[in-house]
């Protein structure tokens, strides 16, 4: 039912806020995915707040019950003045596509905002009946650019080891200790990441889908292997694929494609798979040393620096095709961006300033721009 909205916890100017205000209010339906604890619901309580609209957690089983019809006379109730309504985790309403469908259509200046965690849910059940009648929108964990805009440049910087290893959920950046943010990202694992997936999608074997989570924590930034993956994990192949969509529907793993346009060596039928959050990560696999300790560095750096970049096109409204390059001869470069007929290319190294990019995509490749990004010139991705 409709809620106070006041802010528990320091908020974030979210880039995305602007965004979405900006289309209020013009006979569009918005959707807005993202995982759970990114910040979702305290995005659209400020919207709520600010336009005097309703809110409803559609969690709360009064209010499943108030939506348990498709009476247009009892759905008006939930309406307030102001004709801005909210409906969080709208996926758990059954029929909630057909619903929204019939207050769009209903009611004349109505502004609908409904969220979700999973895109699969929220998305498949509301899309289709919303067609023409939408906008979609995603929110990502706190962006470098976010925590820049709120702190400066300087204190930002001095977080980046942090977020490689506690990642940038809100919640887990608002903590003082260590201690905390470990117990935070366990229990959003194991509360939200393991039991949601499973409560929405038809995972008839959770061992293996755990075990599969795990060994892409593992691997992260590194080729994956249908065939191997399905041996290791012992399922057919096929299940080993719906997993990884369902992963990527509920926005715990992405994946990037490769690149191949000209060279018969180039690898052309390859995916590598990173994560939304490395807090996330970093809890599949119970591994939170210290930077100076661990052995990933590299692949912790190349997950954050691809992310970081996904998530500036994004909130830019940049709509890039992202890659990764490689030959069969072990040549590669790990970010190719595609835009307006343009190649941009990107490597990623910590603490070096020395990248060497093949000569043989050079050469093939030679109106493509080229970019190291290490730990001194990280900001240079932001635009």
């Amino acid at each position: 039912m409709s809620i106070n909205c006041t802010i528990s916890y320091k908020m974030y100017h979210r880039i995305l806020q602007k965004s979405i205000e900006a289309q209020l209010f013009k006979g569009k339906t918005i959707l807005l995915t993202g995982a759970r604890q990114t910040g979702k619901t305290h995005l659209v309580k400020q919207i709520v707040q600010k336009y005097e609209g309703a809110y409803y957690n559609c969690e709360i089983q009064e209010v499943k019950d108030l939506l348990d019809i498709t009476s247009i006379t009892s759905l008006t109730r939930l309406i307030p003045k102001s004709k801005l309504v909210v409906f969080d985790e709208a996926q758990d309403i059954a029929d909630i596509g057909k619903k929204l469908k019939i207050l769009h259509d209903e009611i004349d200046g109505l502004q609908i905002i409904a969220t979700g965690s999973s895109s699969f849910e929220l998305l498949n059940k509301a899309s289709e009946p919303l067609t023409g009648r939408s906008r979609e929108y995603h929110l990502f964990p706190l962006s470098i650019q976010e925590i820049i805009e709120d702190v400066g440049i300087v204190y930002a910087k001095g977080k980046i080891s942090d977020l490689m290893i506690f990642g940038s959920y809100p919640e887990v950046y608002n903590m003082e200790s260590n201690e905390d943010k470990i117990e935070a990202l366990t229990n959003i694992s194991n509360n939200y990441l393991y039991k949601d997936t499973l409560k929405y999608e038809d995972i008839k074997k959770p061992l293996v889908f755990k075990k599969l989570l795990t060994i892409l924590a593992l691997q992260v930034g590194s080729e994956v292997s249908l065939n191997k993956l399905s041996n290791e994990v012992n399922v057919s192949i096929q299940t080993v694929e719906k997993y990884l969509d369902i992963l990527e529907k509920n926005f715990i793993v992405f994946s990037l494609m490769s690149f191949s346009r000209n060279i018969a060596k180039e690898i052309s039928k390859s995916r590598k798979y990173y994560f939304y959050d490395l807090g996330i990560r970093n809890s599949i696999i119970n591994n939170f040393n210290q930077m100076s300790l661990r052995q990933d560095v590299g692949k912790l750096w190349e997950n954050f620096c691809i992310l970081e970049r996904k998530k500036y096109n994004h909130y830019s409204k940049l709509h890039k095709n992202l890659y990764f390059w490689r030959t069969y001869d072990q040549q590669e470069i790990d970010l190719i961006e595609e835009y307006g007929g343009k190649l941009a290319a990107f490597e990623f190294k910590y603490n070096s300033s020395k990248a060497k990019f093949p000569k043989i995509f050079s050469e093939t490749y030679n109106d493509a721009s080229f970019r190291l990004v290490n730990d001194k010139n990280l900001f240079d991705i932001l635009e």
